[in-house]
């Protein structure tokens, strides 16, 4: 279809009081402190003027934004005073998400991003769509991308086949959900949140709150006549209810955002539907995954379960939680096993054979918290504190973490994959395609060189600032020179994207 043929089309008659809610949210904590602590001053009216100036601004949006789809890709025209036309081809487009709140499944519309590689903004935000509009225009770019894959097959026939329907790889029922939430600790993340909010909100609130706790508790052991014994069982059974209201809390948090999870993949491009109340659906062309983050904590062991986590190229904007990272929020070792190999362009997963740390790794673990410790304990013993000789107790500890996570930790370089396995308690697995790495970086610490080890570091696109940094720490240093000598020139001679060699010492690995 022509740009002449093309016909332009209108955002949802909605989409203005969608826009405004949107960008009244920067106001809305405010807002509740001032219904909460009934305090009013002369800024109220400024911020009345202000929400005018908002409501305004969104229905000029509405009535200025025009977009029109061609046959390869989506041209967006918006703006009063300065007017701005964009060209998005469907090339560039990386990942496609349609986002659904509660208000926008009750009118029948839906929020579409159009996501590129290396883009903290989307290439273009439409607020909002009529959700049949949003669904074509994600079949649209979907099968553009398909034609191009089944275009550039070594098969010929394979551009006139009929595309197959999606696959299933992974779904969640509500019992794997509400596994998730007892594992996870959403509830106390949602807790902290709010006392910081408290804390920052002025007023001394945080105080007040904490006070007005402490006098009903004590108030209520007085009225009761409670000895000190059946005060510590009353604190110990709070405390027993203020866990499991956590758990409670962390559990709908995961009924929320993962319920109707659902992971599919057609003609090479991955899909995730999600979400009880806010319907997310994201999608991602598989070779775009960058970095796998495998892990497992203690409640997952005692659950069997693992949780599963990507790197795209899609660089997500500061608190955007839209892309495709999720790729297996929770399901059993063997079905992680099972989808990673099925992603995986060789059969590199599971590592077939992991290789040991430097034999004295656990010493280096433990030297820095020993002398940390031992410092502040001699700074305490100065002062003639009685937590001196407590603090070196802490040391059998530090000892006995530092020997459990060298032995567990071991890294691997083969099959065109690097990965990376460690921890204790919490362990983690992180890997990556070598083909797939942008920079590699030898370091060397003063205390490294003097116990003869190195450390590798690989960074790849899109990888998450919450996620562990893909590094192999403690290796020997002979045998780090000779991987970064390996690794930097088979990836040069691979004609990929250019490396970035970083040395972190003055001297250079061969040296």
């Amino acid at each position: 279809m022509s740009s002449e043929q093309a016909p332009e089309r209108r955002l949802h008659p909605l989409s203005f009081l969608f826009t405004l809610l949107e960008q009244l949210k920067q106001f809305a904590i405010p807002l509740i402190l001032l219904l909460v602590t009934g305090r009013r001053s002369d800024s109220d009216l400024w911020g009345l003027i202000g929400v005018v100036v908002l409501a305004l601004v969104s229905v000029a949006q509405y009535f200025t934004y025009r977009y029109r789809i061609e046959a390869d890709g989506v041209v967006i025209r918006s703006g009063l005073f300065q007017r701005s036309l964009r060209h998005i081809p469907f090339s560039r487009i990386q990942n496609v998400s349609l986002h659904q709140n509660l208000l926008h499944r009750l009118a029948g519309v839906a929020e579409v991003r159009l996501e590129s590689a290396g883009a903290a903004k989307p290439e273009g935000q439409m607020r909002v769509l009529r959700l049949d509009d949003a669904h074509a225009l994600e079949q649209q770019v979907r099968g553009s991308t398909a034609t191009r894959a089944r275009a550039q097959s070594a098969d010929g026939a394979a551009a006139d086949a009929v595309a197959a329907p999606p696959r299933l790889l992974l779904s969640l029922p509500l019992a794997e959900l509400i596994r998730l939430g007892l594992i996870s600790n959403r509830g106390m993340l949602v807790v902290g949140g709010a006392l910081a909010v408290l804390a920052q909100a002025g007023d001394n609130l945080l105080g007040k709150l904490f006070t007005a706790i402490g006098e009903w508790v004590s108030g209520q052991a007085t009225a009761l006549h409670l000895s000190v014994l059946a005060i510590a069982g009353a604190a110990a059974l709070l405390l027993v209810l203020a866990v499991v209201a956590l758990r409670l809390l962390s559990v709908l948090l995961a009924l929320l955002q993962f319920y109707g999870f659902r992971l599919t993949e057609s003609e090479g491009r991955l899909a995730v539907e999600r979400g009880l109340l806010t319907r997310i659906r994201a999608s991602l062309p598989r070779h775009r995954i960058q970095a796998w983050s495998l892990s497992e904590g203690l409640l997952h062991r005692w659950f069997g379960r693992q949780s599963l986590r990507v790197d795209s190229a899609v660089v997500e904007a500061m608190n955007e939680k839209r892309s495709l990272r999720d790729l297996a929020p929770i399901a059993t070792p063997a079905m992680i096993d099972a989808l990673i190999d099925e992603l995986l362009p060789e059969r590199a997963w599971p590592v077939r054979e992991w290789l040991a740390l430097h034999p004295q790794a656990w010493r280096r673990k433990l030297l820095v918290p020993a002398i940390v410790v031992s410092i502040v304990a001699l700074v305490l013993a100065l002062w003639k504190s009685p937590w001196a000789l407590s603090l070196f107790g802490l040391l059998p500890l530090f000892y006995w973490r530092a020997r459990n996570w060298a032995r567990h930790s071991a890294w691997s370089i083969a099959d065109g994959l690097v990965a990376f396995r460690g921890g204790w308690l919490d362990r983690h697995w992180r890997f990556a395609e070598t083909r797939k790495l942008q920079a590699i970086e030898w370091s060397q610490s003063p205390l490294d060189r003097r116990m003869g080890m190195a450390t590798l570091r690989f960074d790849t696109a899109g990888a998450g600032s919450m996620e562990p940094a893909l590094a192999i720490p403690f290796l020997p240093a002979t045998q780090a020179r000779e991987l970064y000598a390996q690794l930097s020139a088979a990836l040069a001679g691979a004609g990929a994207a250019p490396i970035r060699s970083r040395i972190a010492v003055s001297a250079t690995p061969g040296s």
